[in-house]
């Protein structure tokens, strides 16, 4: 995919390419048990580091078993503290989602907190779409999220307790062309969030979503490669002028699994650098 619109405000100076934070200590993730859906690579594996990093316990669903093989590598050396274990699974398959919230179950004994992320991107004129395709981007993008939200909501019930939150996009409250199937699945996200929400609210469940911009990503640096992608224009189309990093989605998504966003839920909160602002 690529974006071709390079114009920038005059006064918008240059940024750092990358950008330069501080992990912050969330109160009430120390010993939750977290399901990270996606959980091998890109947004899913930093939403797993820093979960970790706050002390809680991992399973990780993602179909790549490798990929998932060396995140529990890479985060048990880092965070020995946290158990981490993995299920391989397509989480398009209903009962394969079953399957992994039943052996987190019997792995940890319960599930406070679904980190709902796989997703798949598609970005080609509408009229080239296959059924297939389109078929691929509803499977993944919503019926899954919807899957795994109910699995996770079953064992949540019984504690009267829980936190899903759930990977849309800021494509998910902004339009563009070639872009239909992308953008309808994640904007079906945001309105399911909010429907469950309201609905689950009664069992001490919260559910919001995150809505990530583009973000430096080990696919975003391969399409950036391949002439897929052009970075520098998505760069000067950003009012922050870079691209989000994983770790900060990450971020975002502890704030709202802590204690200290007990009353929010039913909302999607965009991390994108202000593309979804800046409409010029």
């Amino acid at each position: 995919m690529s974006y071709s619109d390079s114009s920038a405000p005059a006064s918008v100076q240059p940024q750092p390419e990358t950008a330069v934070f501080q992990h912050s200590a969330y109160a009430g993730i120390h010993d939750k048990v977290v399901v990270v859906t996606g959980g091998g690579s890109g947004i899913g594996l930093a939403l797993a580091k820093g979960f970790a990093r706050n002390g809680a316990h991992l399973l990780l669903i993602d179909i790549n078993a490798q990929a998932m093989a060396d995140a529990k590598g890479e985060l048990q050396e880092a965070f020995p503290n946290s158990r981490v274990e993995c299920f391989q699974a397509s989480v398009a398959d209903e009962d394969a989602v079953e399957a992994a919230f039943a052996h987190a179950k019997a792995c940890f004994g319960r599930i406070d907190v679904l980190l709902n992320n796989a997703g798949v991107s598609i970005n080609k004129p509408s009229l080239d779409i296959s059924p297939a395709e389109w078929r691929r981007a509803v499977e993944i993008n919503f019926n899954s999220v919807f899957f795994c939200a109910q699995a996770a909501a079953r064992h949540m019930i019984e504690q009267q307790a829980g936190v899903i939150i759930n990977t849309s996009s800021m494509w998910g409250v902004s339009h563009s062309a070639d872009r239909t199937a992308y953008c309808a699945t994640k904007a079906a996200v945001v309105s399911m969030t909010k429907c469950l929400a309201v609905e689950w609210a009664r069992h001490g469940i919260r559910m919001n979503a995150i809505g990530p911009g583009y973000t430096r990503t080990p696919l975003v640096e391969e399409l950036q490669r391949a002439g897929r992608l052009d970075v520098e224009a998505l760069r000067k189309r950003t009012p922050l002028q870079r691209l989000g990093e994983p770790g900060e989605m990450a971020e975002l998504a502890l704030f709202l699994a802590s204690s200290s966003a007990t009353f929010i839920t039913g909302q999607i909160y965009v991390s994108d650098g202000g593309w979804t602002a800046n409409g010029f």
